[in-house]
């Protein structure tokens, strides 16, 4: 239906983007809010740190690994309705990575403002998820939550149905139908799916281009240590006396800082000056979140913890308004669904592993600060090594461009010295021992290095030929 098809940069985009903006703050905000049931679920069913933090790893690592777009956010709202924490998890994970993804198409020049503003629905939802579960939770306990939260994601619909499809430059042609192939044999069906695993999940990409290679693991390193204060600040704060609204608070306190500075660090990451930084803009945000952790572990008093926050929310806005548009950067706008695909995958096993590796830190220790110790350590390190890998491959890359630009001078001079002009151009270098140049070429003041082969054939320099050129 070529009628139904939007246009890029049009208006409807921005429909698009309201509809992101909603579809984020339930699905993403959801997760953080999880560390206010913590101590009620572990009350609950009697588990320990690490059996509780699996519900939490669950739902936030599935939510990664899965995808679609306009069909994909109505399945996510459907199964979000359930709510128990995987099929939650997997309807969270289709709205996610189908609104980014269409995102990326519906907006070219402003791309990156489009991505911050979406992140801002994600500071929303922090906002107030941990409020309405706080009120709800003290009512209805939290069976009775989750069936209210179960209501609230069937929303998504709408912002599923806003998500239509984006028209492309390309018209489709009409092609009479092939005639119908013959029964594949088992070795093609095993063909086929390793091309679909290949088309959704950029394994090639992953192989050949380094600097995917290397945001990819390092963004993986540094989720080992993410999402932990999500989950372990409610239970490390109430453990110290603080009121349990008080507790909730805080997570609060993050999500509405955010809503101002996520949309402010993407209008400075997508000006023109920074677009050949924004790379080392976001491990500078991750090592920045990974030293406040530090704070938090120092000291467990509220209004030190409110200063953490504060702070933790000034390099969490820099994460979030620029994870995925430093991945837009690093590959083609055409791989990026596929580049997503298994970069969400890989971070998705990483958030798996992160709250139970934590948890079980927690048992054998019962000590909250070596959480926050954890979180530091995998935050500096991930920053670090994305950011001095960046450096040298930008600076390998320059020596490549440069060794290009050598080599085609080279070519270009040897090809006007056979052109039979008689006309061949020397290099600007000081021979006191050397003749002038045989080539004909006696005004200009510099000795040949050749000059005493009878095929003249100059030493060639990329600046002393350039400086011939120009005063020819």
């Amino acid at each position: 239906m070529p009628q139904a098809l939007e246009r890029a940069d049009g208006s409807w985009a921005w429909v698009v983007l309201l509809a992101t903006v909603v579809s984020q703050g339930l699905t993403l905000g959801f997760p953080t809010c999880i560390g206010i049931f913590f101590t009620e679920l572990q009350w609950e069913f009697q588990a320990s740190n690490s059996e509780t933090s699996w519900f939490p790893s669950i739902l936030t690592a599935v939510v990664h690994m899965a995808g679609g777009c306009r069909v994909g956010v109505m399945e996510e709202a459907c199964l979000q309705a359930g709510l128990p924490s995987c099929p939650a998890g997997l309807g969270m994970c289709f709205s996610f990575q189908s609104s980014i993804t269409v995102l990326g198409f519906y907006f070219v020049r402003r791309r990156v403002l489009a991505n911050a503003l979406a992140s801002m629905g994600v500071s929303l939802g922090i906002t107030l998820w941990p409020l309405l579960s706080r009120y709800l939770l003290e009512d209805l306990g939290w069976r009775g939550t989750f069936l209210v939260f179960g209501g609230v994601f069937l929303h998504c619909c709408i912002c599923g149905a806003v998500m239509r499809p984006v028209a492309t430059s390309v018209a489709p042609e009409t092609k009479e139908c092939p005639p119908p192939p013959p029964k594949t044999p088992v070795l093609g069906c095993l063909a086929a799916c390793g091309q679909t695993i290949q088309r959704h999940l950029a394994f090639d990409i992953l192989r050949h281009n380094t600097g995917y290679r290397v945001y990819t693991l390092g963004v993986m390193w540094s989720i080992l240590g993410f999402p932990l204060p999500h989950v372990f600040l409610v239970p490390y704060a109430m453990r110290h006396r603080v009121d349990e609204q008080q507790a909730a608070l805080l997570i609060s306190i993050i999500g509405f800082s955010n809503i101002f500075l996520r949309p402010l660090a993407g209008l400075v990451a997508g000006r023109r000056a920074f677009a050949s930084h924004r790379k080392y803009l976001f491990s500078l945000a991750v090592l920045l979140n990974g030293l406040t952790n530090l704070v938090c572990a120092a000291s467990a008093d509220f209004w030190v913890l409110v200063g953490y926050c504060l702070v933790y929310s000034v390099s969490m806005s820099g994460i979030g308004a620029l994870v995925f548009q430093v991945l837009m950067d690093i590959v083609p706008m055409d791989r990026f669904p596929s580049a997503l695909g298994l970069f969400t995958v890989l971070d998705g096993l990483a958030f798996l592993i992160s709250p139970p590796l934590a948890g079980l830190l927690l048992d054998s220790t019962n000590n909250f600060s070596y959480v926050f110790y954890m979180s530091s350590f995998f935050l500096i390190s991930a920053a670090l090594f994305m950011g001095s890998s960046f450096y040298s491959l930008q600076k390998k890359e320059q020596q490549g461009k440069q060794a290009v630009a050598t080599d085609a001078l080279e070519q270009d001079l040897f090809l006007e010295g056979k052109d039979g002009s008689g006309k061949q151009w020397c290099p600007e270098i000081m021979y006191s021992s050397r003749p002038p140049c045989p080539a004909g070429v006696n005004k200009y003041p510099w000795g040949c290095p050749a000059s005493s082969r009878s095929s003249h054939e100059c030493l060639l320099w990329p600046k002393a030929v350039l400086q011939a050129k120009q005063r020819a």
